[in-house]
């Protein structure tokens, strides 16, 4: 059985850190690979050696398997962990390391090969027992052909492209003039992005919901799950919020899911970490969607209500180890939910954003047994945010007993969160945090384009909570007023809140400690604040709440 001593993470930002995180816990030295673009980034200053590999663009880069290898043979690693993307699912990748005797901590190749392409995935999970949506089981040729498969399934359908990934290469379609235009895109789509033009047309479910099953499977024919996680939250086919366990799965629906899970797993002799998605409809059937053969982003909440450290047991399972897990021990405790912070402007139609992080103070990350706040990055204040590579500035993550609790943690650490420099979606995902429907639990894959269907234009304030920050504004002046007071008045026994020019509020304010405000007919609203003129955030209590 191999121990490693050394592994080379083949990624970069925020997973190439959390990757090292655990090989330094578990006392293994780390290398990390790097562009141009990313000379100074936080994974390189973070590993024990670090390679500079090609150019600032990922095909100059981390797409080069050649560069990769050549870094791993050159520093002497016995192992690469892909993280997720770039070569992760790229079979060509685990037989190159083979070849060389370098452990790849991921699953086989041919897994890797077989669950890749739509297709071949549908047939073996298929064969294997696990639901599958009604379509057909060939590849589509023309136009034709797809409107008379189109037809025979039902509307609305899906086109797909069957090496897709991503949301590339699909298209929804509810009639037929919808399918002839939807088989063109769809094709000329994935021919570019995957190099593969090969079609598929299936059933599209309707109120669906996106969820997935993580599993884990050794080379010894051991495979458990440990449950499911919830990827509703999407924006054109991209996950932006996770959480875990699912608010819709019943118990009896959660242990089938798993076990048709496993037994896809099974079937293609799988071992290491893994990913089954499904789509479950409104009166909880589920369908097989595709097996991610990789760590998925939103692993941290996984681990958050199992205590399993994802990453240690891959590097086990690629060490040749038993899993240490029983089935029967995995018992999730409490709630977690992830954001996905993006450098993007969600009132520009999510546009990215690039350049420096001029301020970069995510909140405190906390543990205990009523709380846990998460934050795995791969950014600092200073760093810059590159055109690139994947705009993801970070995943937050909140833990906590039960959903509602975990809501509002997560909801307290986006408002704690200090990013400037750039545009972000930190107003976006306070939105849905805030949203009755998300608070509801009442989730589709279509939520974001149902409840912004003119895109995310902020969230007008009720006017109780417009009199409230408007009394917090009065306080803030007053306490910096007083701290550049010399000589001279005080401040008017009446002020004025404005903003863009109009005039909102008038109010009387007094009190030396903390603040009275009184504004028009509202009660009066006392007001603490722990705040120094200077600072970006600033802590209030109204009426002690």
């Amino acid at each position: 059985m191999a121990t490693f001593k050394k592994i080379l993470i083949a990624n970069r930002g925020e997973i190439a850190c959390r990757v090292m995180r655990t090989a330094k816990r578990l006392g293994i030295r780390t290398v990390a690979v790097y562009s141009d673009a990313d000379s100074r980034a936080m994974h390189v200053a973070m590993a024990d050696e670090a390679v500079r590999i090609g150019g600032p663009a990922a095909a100059d880069s981390y797409l080069l398997i050649d560069r990769v290898v050549g870094a791993a043979l050159e520093t002497g690693a016995d192992a690469v962990h892909p993280g997720y993307g770039f070569l992760s699912e790229m079979s060509g990748f685990a037989h190159a390391l083979k070849r060389h005797k370098i452990a790849f901590i991921g699953p086989p190749p041919d897994a890797i090969d077989a669950m890749g392409d739509k297709l071949a995935s549908k047939r073996i999970a298929r064969e294997s027992g696990v639901n599958t949506i009604p379509g057909h089981m060939g590849i589509v040729e023309s136009a034709d052909q797809a409107v008379t498969i189109a037809d025979e399934i039902g509307y609305p359908v899906m086109i797909k492209a069957s090496a897709g990934g991503g949301g590339k290469g699909m298209r929804i379609a509810h009639a037929a003039d919808e399918v002839r235009e939807g088989f063109a895109s769809s094709r000329n789509e994935a021919a570019g992005a995957f190099g593969d033009d090969r079609i598929l047309i299936e059933k599209f479910i309707t109120m669906p919901r996106h969820i997935e099953i993580q599993i884990l499977a050794d080379t010894h024919g051991n495979c458990i799950h440990l449950n499911e996680r919830e990827c509703s939250i999407q924006r054109r086919h991209q996950k932006v919020i996770e959480e875990a366990p699912s608010p819709f799965l019943d118990r009896k629906t959660r242990a089938e899911m798993g076990k048709q899970a496993c037994a896809l797993a099974t079937a293609v002799n799988y071992c290491s970490a893994g990913t089954v998605e499904f789509v479950v409809d409104a009166d909880r059937t589920f369908y097989f969607l595709e097996m991610n053969t990789r760590l998925q982003v939103e692993h941290p909440i996984t681990e958050l209500i199992t205590g399993v450290d994802l990453v240690e047991e891959m590097i086990r399972i690629a060490q040749g180890e038993k899993l240490r897990i029983r089935q029967s021990a995995v018992e999730p405790k409490g709630w977690a939910i992830e954001s996905r912070i993006y450098a993007e402007d969600p009132e520009r139609g999510f546009l990215p954003s690039t350049g420096r992080l001029t301020r970069y103070r995510p909140p405190v990350s906390t543990e205990s047994g009523t709380a846990i706040i998460r934050n795995d990055t791969g950014v600092y204040e200073g760093g810059e945010i590159s055109v690139h590579y994947d705009p993801m500035i970070a995943k937050l993550c909140s833990w906590a007993p039960d959903r509602d609790r975990a809501i509002a943690v997560m909801r307290s650490a986006l408002d704690q969160f200090e990013i400037e420099g750039i545009a972000c979606n930190l107003s976006f995902l306070s939105a849905v945090m805030d949203h009755d429907r998300f608070i509801s639990g009442s989730l589709t894959t279509a939520f974001i384009e149902e409840e912004y269907p003119a895109g995310f234009t902020g969230v007008d304030a009720t006017s109780e909570r417009t009199a409230q920050l408007a009394g917090i504004v009065l306080a803030m002046h007053r306490i910096a007023s007083r701290r550049n007071l010399t000589t001279g008045p005080e401040d008017p026994a009446v002020l004025v809140v404005s903003a863009d020019g109009k005039e909102l509020l008038s109010a009387r304010i007094s009190g030396a400690g903390p603040l009275t405000v009184t504004i028009g007919d509202h009660e009066p609203y006392h007001i603490d604040l722990d705040w120094v003129p200077g600072e970006h955030l600033v802590p209030a209590h109204v009426n002690n709440d």
